[in-house]
């Protein structure tokens, strides 16, 4: 029978018979309809996911409309796991919010193999016995997590992971992903009547490249990596426009679960899950030691190029359940399981040109345009080469085949030329003379590398990048003024000070792009709220060069007044904590220039307040607890941030350091705190934990 509804089906492509000629033949309907099915499914994979498609467009569309045909004449067929279920519907206004119902948690990081040993020895301190220790090892899929609920064995709600406590309903776009099963396997004895199913959202390279050639052929946009395709289709409120995206979905765990049985095992239940009819990835293994875990990283790493989507790394879980809730959790992460990241990429490209980009303090720097390149999970284009000492040591020039690195979210960079490469047309570069942007004439200031720009405020890359500056969080914490916003009000000429910030009226920002009325008065609202602020931030605000938020904080805890800092010669500021001889000479020349007086003045004329404090009476440096220690904050805390510990700490007296030393006072260790605890121990640093620091300096 199989053989005849086969031959029925390639009639039927071929157009040798019609829809109705199969429904006037009333061949064996259940049949005749899942191979329907499974010739759709396969012809779907091979266009979206493995861009080899077997049948044109026209064929696959037409075998289509002959299945909604066959499903209207046959309503009983009409099941939930057909292709026609998996077309999307109409747009959404909007997604709903899903609570759920345990956390997805993020992942602590490893990134060398340190990091893992240190993760292994705190892992068998939270066991009574680690015999038996078995970790199980999986590829990091580089995509976006998924959460899929099964009521009976059926798809209930698909959500995305959103805070971790909750997320967005995108069911409609989950059930167009031809590898999310809508049914599970029904011959599985046991399934709970409530299964979440946990996993990874990717686009494969190969539909990612064919995806974003049509798209271009279209004259449409493209997308930058796999990892923004995946994100950007999953969250599409039309999911007919999802159903188009060559989308695969892996499962790596499971979640919430009621009734029913489930296998005791991370590795099992992976297998398990492949039996009820989910993809997992095809890498997955076991290791019974750390050292295995890192021999599985090498081979991993070698594979990692042949495969046929992105990944950024490998996940370490302990593999037995039990052992897992022994081990337990923290606030954000479980202690059972690290995320080992690869180390940056580096690949070749051609460099077609470089600009020249003015910075917040006047430092023009030179930004090479490239060639685009895949290189770390995202597209470059662009990449800095820093200063003109760098392009002199590298010797760089026009047409040349360049490296290019970039690991994790640091700013892609050149750092090296492949001279065997180098062509007779290269060109070197041309040094700039005068501001790309004001047309000010440069400076090199001897010692420095950089060249600059010294018009100020006069030169509209500096006004935007300071107001930029003046507004971010650490500093007047401006919600909703973000840089193109910046950029439109100095372009509109609406602003040309940080000053004209507080006389912006609603009217005027609600004609802006990205702005309606009430976008308008709330960003109106945050400027008046910022008036409220504390005498580091402002100092922070202020731009000063090489100022950073420690190093406001610690000048206003010494003076206590701006008139005090404003007013300091350099013998007096250099004996505030952090500040030497030429950041001294910095605060000294900002507040020499007429110019930037004249912003202070028109800040505090319009409002702007914080409260002085007396500096021999509070905060005379003599006074502090921690005056003359080198503290050291690593690991995850859970009641506060580190950046909140660093500033308790630099408020009593506290030098903090980022690296641990023979001259390093306390390290006060989180969770993870990984190879920094490692190095105090083995010198025997004092190390304090967040409790004894919440108890000691936290009243």
């Amino acid at each position: 029978m199989k053989k005849i509804i086969e031959r029925k089906l390639d009639s039927l492509q071929s157009g040798e018979l019609s829809i109705e000629d199969v429904l006037l033949d009333k061949i064996a309907s259940k049949d005749f309809h899942q191979l329907l099915c499974k010739r759709i499914f396969r012809y779907g994979e091979a266009y979206y996911s493995s861009d080899q498609p077997e049948v044109s467009d026209a064929e696959y569309d037409d075998l289509f409309q002959a299945l909604l045909s066959f499903e209207q004449s046959n309503p009983k067929l009409d099941t939930s796991d057909s292709p026609t279920q998996r077309v999307g519907s109409a747009p959404l206004d909007s997604f709903k919010s899903v609570k759920h119902r345990l956390p997805m948690l993020s992942l602590n990081n490893a990134f060398q193999q340190q990091d893992l040993n240190d993760f292994d020895r705190r892992v068998k301190e939270y066991l009574d016995s680690s015999e038996g220790l078995v970790y199980a090892c999986e590829p990091k899929l580089d995509g976006v997590a998924l959460s899929l609920l099964y009521k009976s064995g059926e798809l209930s709600i698909a959500a995305t992971r959103g805070d971790g406590a909750v997320g967005e309903d995108v069911t409609e776009n989950a059930k167009t992903i031809l590898t999310v099963p809508l049914n599970l396997n029904s011959n599985n004895k046991g399934l709970p009547d409530l299964l979440e199913v946990r996993g990874e959202v990717v686009m494969p390279l190969k539909g990612f490249q064919s995806y974003n050639r049509r798209a271009i052929e279209k004259d449409g946009k493209a997308f930058a990596n796999p990892r923004n395709a995946a994100a950007g289709s999953l969250r599409q409120l039309d999911s007919r426009e999802t159903a188009k995206r060559p989308l695969h979905f892996y499962a790596y765990s499971i979640g919430y679960t009621k009734g029913g049985a489930t296998p005791d095992s991370h590795y099992d239940t992976l297998r398990w899950l492949e039996e009820l009819g989910f993809s997992i990835e095809a890498n997955i293994a076991v290791a019974k030691s750390i050292e295995d875990c890192w021999a599985y990283q090498a081979k991993l790493t070698q594979l990692r190029d042949k495969l046929d989507y992105e990944i950024d790394g490998i996940v370490f879980k302990v593999n037995d359940f039990a052992q897992q809730k022994q081990v337990g959790m923290i606030t954000r992460a479980p202690r059972w399981a690290i995320a080992y990241k690869f180390p940056a990429q580096e690949k070749s490209t051609t460099l077609l040109g470089v600009d020249w980009q003015v910075g917040r303090t006047g430092a023009v720097t030179p930004v090479a345009k490239l060639d685009p390149v895949f290189v770390g999970g995202v597209t470059i284009s662009n990449a800095s080469l820093h200063n003109i000492d760098e392009i002199n040591r590298l010797d760089v020039r026009i047409g040349d085949t360049v490296l290019v690195k970039r690991a994790g979210d640091v700013i892609p960079q050149i750092v090296g030329v492949l001279i065997a490469k180098r062509g007779k047309n290269t060109n070197s570069l041309t040094i700039p003379k005068k501001c790309p942007v004001c047309t000010q004439d440069l400076e090199k200031i001897e010692g420095e590398a950089a060249l600059r720009c010294v018009a100020g405020f006069n030169c509209q890359a500096q006004l935007k990048e300071a107001i930029k500056h003046f507004a971010s969080r650490k500093a007047m914490d401006i919600d909703g003024l973000g840089d193109k916003i910046v950029e439109q009000l100095v372009d509109e000429q609406l602003i040309s000070s940080v000053a004209d910030l507080y006389h912006l009226r609603v009217e005027q920002l609600a004609c802006l792009e990205r702005l309606a009325e009430k976008s308008a008065t709330n960003l109106v609202n945050a400027i008046e709220n910022s008036k409220q602020t504390e005498l580091s931030r402002f100092v922070y605000s202020l731009g000063i060069r090489e100022v950073g938020e420690a190093t406001a904080r610690n000048l206003a805890l010494h003076f206590g007044s701006l008139e005090a800092i404003a007013s300091a010669s350099i013998e007096t500021l250099i004996e505030v904590q952090d500040v030497g001889e030429i950041v001294a000479q910095h605060i000294q020349q900002f507040f020499s220039n007429d110019l930037n007086n004249k912003t202070v003045e028109q800040l505090i004329a319009v409002g702007l307040q914080w409260q002085d404090r007396d500096p021999v009476a509070v905060v005379a440096q003599g006074e502090l607890p921690l005056t003359g220690q080198i503290w050291v904050v690593t690991g995850k805390l859970e009641s506060l941030s580190r950046d909140e510990a660093k500033a308790k700490l630099q408020s009593l007296g506290a030098k903090v350091s980022g690296s641990v030393s023979k001259k390093t006072t306390c390290l006060l260790a989180g969770e993870a705190a990984g190879s920094k605890l490692s190095k105090a121990r083995e010198l025997g640093v004092k190390v304090i934990d967040e409790e004894i620091f919440r108890r000691e300096f936290l009243h």
